[in-house]
């Protein structure tokens, strides 16, 4: 995410290595790369400009205090001015009606539908019981494509195939939502190539007629200043609540998500990333300010982990540790819980000092795929009991498995060398490490 920024940024603040005072001669070469490196980004030149101003005016003459070198002021400087100009605060989601009603619009291919999906997920998730809509009646893959995404997450959905009335579409839906207790209804609207009349009325249509509390702005992050130009277009006709930038996973320059709060003076709400149902996070601007400029986010990253385990199962692993019988369906179980977390490289990627490491390598998704292979080609007793595995279960697992006799023997000796180190981990402190409780394991 944004990995060409960050190397622009922290290349510009070289310009600072081994000064003991921030001078106007080194402040100008470093102001120069930071407004270049945004240009580069998509940033609007207007915006580069006001920005790296701003951190003229507030670097000039400041010394250097305790062990804080000039580089790590003016990264503060940066980061500071960043978050900023990308909100300052994280905003929320007006649940405050019942039902509450949020309208989804955007142009086709920013992934609205999508993301339609994953924030019913992560309401229900709230313990909110939403209910998707299906405004869409020009593309009938929508409809089905949002069908299949209410099964998926287990939520409910309305869906009028022959109505082609998208005020009436919305204000039967609000009454089936009444009529079964959804308190939240998400409404997934048409989209088009590109912004016309017909869209922003038949919107506008919409949002006259049910007077959602949340309308929310869904753009594609991968086209920079095209999306804020899109997005300018939409606000001042609908005067929108919030945006949400979509594919974060790919090539992002980071144009959209550094200008599109200035342009609009309206919040990023959510950002997302990938196909996942669970790749669906608030957008908090200093962390990504922080990220931007490669100091990772370890508190996304703990909250990613703590959402996907249940305390129960914890203590019960916790225990399982403690006794040295963590076997390979626990294995299987915790690459499982990883995989819902999201994108491996991006949440390495949160890691500080991970960022720059991994600019060149390709992680993908189906990284674990190989083990998964090894562990699913054995029998459940076989899981539970690492030591049954000898020389013909191991031959037949690798058949199974579509490996060698060698890569077996080496994920079980890995598997062994790990299971001895979480053992020690965990007697390492009385009650275990941190009081009893195994890092990652607990909420």
């Amino acid at each position: 995410m944004f990995n060409s920024l960050s190397e622009k940024l922290e290349s510009a603040f070289k310009h600072l290595k081994g000064q003991a005072r921030i001078n106007e001669l080194n402040v100008a070469n470093t102001l120069k790369d930071i407004r270049k490196a945004l240009l580069d980004a998509d940033v609007n030149f207007k915006i580069a400009k006001e920005f790296t101003d701003s951190i003229k005016e507030k670097a000039i003459g400041e010394k250097v205090i305790n062990a804080i070198s000039p580089g790590q002021l003016m990264t503060k400087i940066v980061q500071d001015e960043l978050t900023a100009l990308m909100g300052a605060e994280a905003s929320m989601l007006d649940l405050s009606k019942s039902p509450s009603i949020i309208l989804v619009a955007g142009l086709q291919g920013s992934g609205k539908t999508t993301f339609s999906g994953k924030l019913a997920a992560y309401l229900k998730a709230q313990k909110k019981s939403p209910l998707l809509v299906a405004a869409d009646i020009y593309r009938p893959a929508a409809m089905d494509q949002l069908t299949i995404l209410a099964e998926q997450v287990g939520v409910s959905i309305f869906v009028e195939p022959e109505n082609k009335e998208v005020v009436s579409i919305a204000q039967n839906a609000i009454a089936f939502a009444k009529a079964n207790n959804k308190n939240v209804i998400i409404i997934d609207t048409a989209g088009r190539l590109a912004v016309d009349e017909l869209m922003m009325n038949e919107v506008a249509n919409i949002k006259n007629a049910i007077q959602p509390q949340e309308i929310l702005f869904v753009v594609d992050a991968m086209t920079g200043q095209d999306a804020v130009n899109t997005a300018k277009a939409f606000n001042d006709r609908l005067d929108f609540t919030g945006v949400v930038l979509t594919k974060l996973d790919g090539d992002t320059r980071g144009g959209a998500a550094l200008s599109i709060k200035y342009t609009v003076n309206k919040p990023i709400k959510f950002m997302s990333s990938g196909e996942k149902m669970e790749t669906l996070d608030i957008f908090y601007p200093e962390r990504m300010a922080q990220r931007i400029l490669g100091m990772g986010d370890i508190t996304s990253l703990v909250e990613k982990a703590q959402a996907q385990y249940d305390e129960a199962e914890a203590k019960k692993l916790e225990k399982k540790i403690r006794k040295n019988q963590f076997d390979f369906e626990d294995f299987l179980s915790q690459i499982q819980q990883i995989k819902k977390m999201g994108n491996l490289k991006d949440l390495m990627g949160m890691i500080p000092g991970m960022g720059k490491s991994l600019k060149d390598i390709d992680i993908k998704d189906d990284a674990f795929k190989g083990v998964e292979a090894i562990i699913q080609s054995m029998t459940v007793v076989e899981r539970r009991n690492p030591d049954l595995l000898n020389p013909s279960r191991k031959q037949r697992i690798a058949k199974g498995a579509g490996k060698d006799l060698g890569e077996i023997n080496a994920f079980i000796k890995q598997f062994d060398q790990m299971k001895q180190m979480m053992k020690q981990m965990s007697g390492s402190m009385p009650g275990g490490p941190m009081g009893g409780k195994m890092p990652g394991l607990r909420r």
